[in-house]
């Protein structure tokens, strides 16, 4: 029995055979060999297959992020790896897989004649959304390219470097409802997967959260906190998370009886939040509680209110959404719809990976349930 399970034993030499035929290995060697890897110069793949017990085709399988080997096995190979100091030739592996092994995100918007970049990069959900695609990507051994798209010369540049096998697909984040970026690669015909559904129906996978029912919950927690004369300020009505979160608002206020939402439209920043608030205070002095589109906005909304002498929560109630780091920090702290961003951006990377493996895979979106953080401006 012993031998039987031993490093370069007859069931290794089977599970070599197998590997050579195509064949899924499913049983592992009992341990990885030990000692100095013979010879001199970098580790190859046939030291990492006498480490770990395998065939070098094994490991080459591993390598090339194909799937035809078990779990068990591919942990096996990847502390061999790990133990020889093994690093993969991309070149080479691009040859056999024709993938490059990294993926672009998208961050795209639409440039204003004589405005500043639409991309806020101080807006934390950035930060959120990188860190949730890298939580995906690095199992995958897959590295992230990050492009800009406001122009025409930036979105064609993004299209030629799919085009040119620079990446093998594109995660986009838009910041704008009329963005052409999405069509563009739909048009293409390149593998891409966007964050929050796109501005125009096309044949596009992406992720969203259920933006009407996250602004439902703020509504219904502002009639159970009392509030009577209750404002919105949205983002961009071109952007349909946008549309969809002021519309649910209303419709759960006109569900209890608030038949008219007054509304000041602002642009996802601090200071279109400043501004919007104080337009609503100037023409509606009696209110009692503020939903803004994005935390952002709700934070420069209890700027304008403190400095019009209105306390937070106790004169007005404020709610954002999208549970900022910054809102839950801010004094007071920010009541805010969660939309789970960091999980989004880790499904956005899975199903782009996935598509790249399957091409023919179809168009697919995921919807995630928002919740309700309460904290003290509400």
């Amino acid at each position: 029995m012993a031998d039987e399970l031993g490093v370069g034993s007859a069931s290794t030499a089977a599970r070599a055979a197998a590997s050579a035929s195509g064949t899924l290995e499913a049983t592992p060697p009992s341990g990885l060999a030990v000692g100095p890897i013979a010879g001199s110069g970098a580790p190859t793949l046939e030291d990492v297959a006498r480490v770990a017990g395998v065939s070098r085709a094994t490991v080459s399988r591993v390598v090339n992020g194909q799937r035809r080997v078990a779990a068990d096995i591919q942990a096996v190979v990847r502390e061999a790896i790990a133990t020889t100091g093994y690093v993969p030739n991309l070149a080479a592996r691009s040859l056999v897989t024709r993938r490059t092994g990294a993926v672009i995100v998208v961050v795209s918007g639409v440039e204003e004649q004589g405005s500043p970049s639409t991309i806020d990069f101080a807006d934390p959900f950035f930060g959120r959304v990188v860190g949730g695609m890298l939580r995906a990507l690095r199992p995958r051994d897959v590295d992230p390219i990050l492009m800009l798209a406001e122009t025409d010369s930036d979105r064609a540049r993004v299209i030629s470097s799919l085009r040119n096998g620079n990446a093998d697909g594109a995660l986009v984040v838009s910041t704008r409802g009329d963005d052409p970026m999405p069509g563009l690669l739909v048009e293409a015909g390149l593998p891409a997967v966007v964050f929050a559904r796109p501005g125009r129906p096309i044949p596009l996978s992406f992720v969203d959260v259920a933006n009407r029912d996250g602004a439902r919950l703020a509504a219904e927690h502002l009639v159970a906190r009392g509030c009577r004369h209750v404002a919105a300020i949205s983002g961009p009505l071109d952007v349909p998370s946008a549309q969809d979160r002021l519309s649910g608002f209303q419709d759960a206020m006109a569900r209890h009886g608030q038949a008219f939402v007054p509304t000041v439209g602002g642009n996802f920043t601090y200071e279109s939040g400043v501004a919007a608030m104080t337009s609503l205070l100037a023409d509606y002095a009696d209110l009692d509680g503020v939903f803004a589109s994005n935390d952002l906005m709700a934070l420069g909304a209890i700027e304008a209110l403190q400095a019009a002498g209105r306390r937070v929560p106790d004169d007005v109630r404020v709610i954002g959404f999208d549970d900022s780091s910054v809102g839950a920090l801010s004094r007071p702290a920010l009541t805010s719809v969660r939309q789970p961003i960091e999980e989004m951006a880790a499904e956005m990377a899975r199903i782009l990976l996935d598509t790249i493996a399957d091409p023919g895979r179809r168009v697919t979106s995921t919807i995630f349930e928002p919740t309700l953080r309460v904290r003290d401006s509400a």
